[in-house]
């Protein structure tokens, strides 16, 4: 099979990332590299031996699929001019600015029959991969994203900057329309709002307690799940996961035994295997992990938490 002809949009800090994994794997062939400022575009083409480029319309008839890695507000136009060329799109999160907008890439997506490809980081973190056959009918979840201010991504508020990758991980875990959200907000650093919770309640009678903070000292990035079966936590940073169960006998009268299981996973590299699932789905014909659609439910779910938080 054929490699998939490729290119990245935008290769700032985090586009770089994505141009050398396209330059490393075996069926991508990194054609160029793009960004309005040539200067960065043909450093980092030096560096992966590709073209540089300045404008999409200089390569968009020799390449099949773009990254996308650039600030939000320009995400909409540029994944649109994409889709309508005729190629596959792996856009970063969030995935627009509007929900209108992001609607439209859906439907450009599928009348084109064009992967579009929502990058969601987390989603492809071992600790949760490990975890899919495991989740199931969650009642009660909580989640705690927390991360020192960094300018990078203070072009949105840290709903849409950081709680935005935990929303997406509960509303794909828990699998049901959300009923209700209840949501609190303050601007520490910047003009945004920095550190937010929102309490979500979903029609299946599971609730999520999800906080995130850009004003913090140091990271963390965890969640807790409480199941029928099961009590799981999940600490994304250092890749661990945890198992408790009701085991056999008492731990108290009426108190079952708690059995544990823990595992922890080597650190890997998530953004390789989100580009690599990009590429076996366009090679393979497959729905990609995190698709237009589930883009689209995490934006519509944050944008309504920012909008809580403005009224």
């Amino acid at each position: 099979m054929d490699p998939v002809r490729t290119a990245v949009i935008g290769v700032g800090y985090l586009g770089k990332f994505h141009a050398q994994k396209y330059a490393a794997l075996p069926n991508s062939q990194l054609v160029a590299v793009c960004d309005n400022n040539l200067n960065t575009a043909q450093q980092i083409a030096k560096e992966l031996d590709t073209e540089a480029v300045d404008n999409f319309d200089a390569i968009k008839e020799r390449i099949d699929a773009v990254s996308i890695v650039v600030p939000t507000q320009l995400h909409h136009s540029l994944a649109r001019e994409c889709l309508l060329a005729g190629k596959h799109v792996l856009l970063e999160k969030p995935m627009t600015t509007t929900v209108e907008q992001a609607t439209e890439l859906v439907e450009l997506a599928s009348q084109n029959n064009l992967k579009l490809q929502i990058g969601h980081l987390e989603r492809f973190n071992p600790a949760i991969l490990s975890l899919e056959s495991i989740l199931k009918a969650p009642l009660f979840i909580e989640s705690h994203r927390v991360a020192p201010f960094n300018p990078r991504g203070a072009d949105v508020n840290v709903i849409l900057d950081l709680m935005i990758h935990d929303i997406d991980i509960i509303l794909d875990i828990v699998g049901s329309p959300v009923k209700r959200i209840d949501a609190k907000g303050v601007a520490v650093l910047s003009s945004e709002i920095d550190i937010a919770n929102a309490r979500i309640e979903f029609d299946s009678g599971c609730v999520a307690n999800v906080t995130a903070s850009r004003a913090g000292m140091k990271s963390e990035r965890k969640m807790r799940l409480f199941q029928h079966d099961a009590y799981i936590t999940i600490d994304f940073q250092n890749k661990k996961v945890g198992v408790h169960r009701k085991g056999a006998g008492e731990l108290y009268p009426g108190v079952a035994n708690i059995t544990s299981e823990e595992q922890a996973f080597e650190q890997g590299d998530a953004l390789l295997t989100e580009i690599e699932s990009f590429l076996d789905c366009i090679q393979h014909n497959k729905q990609p992990k995190v698709d237009g659609n589930a883009g689209l439910n995490a934006l519509k779910t944050a944008i309504e938490i920012t909008h809580l938080l403005k009224d």
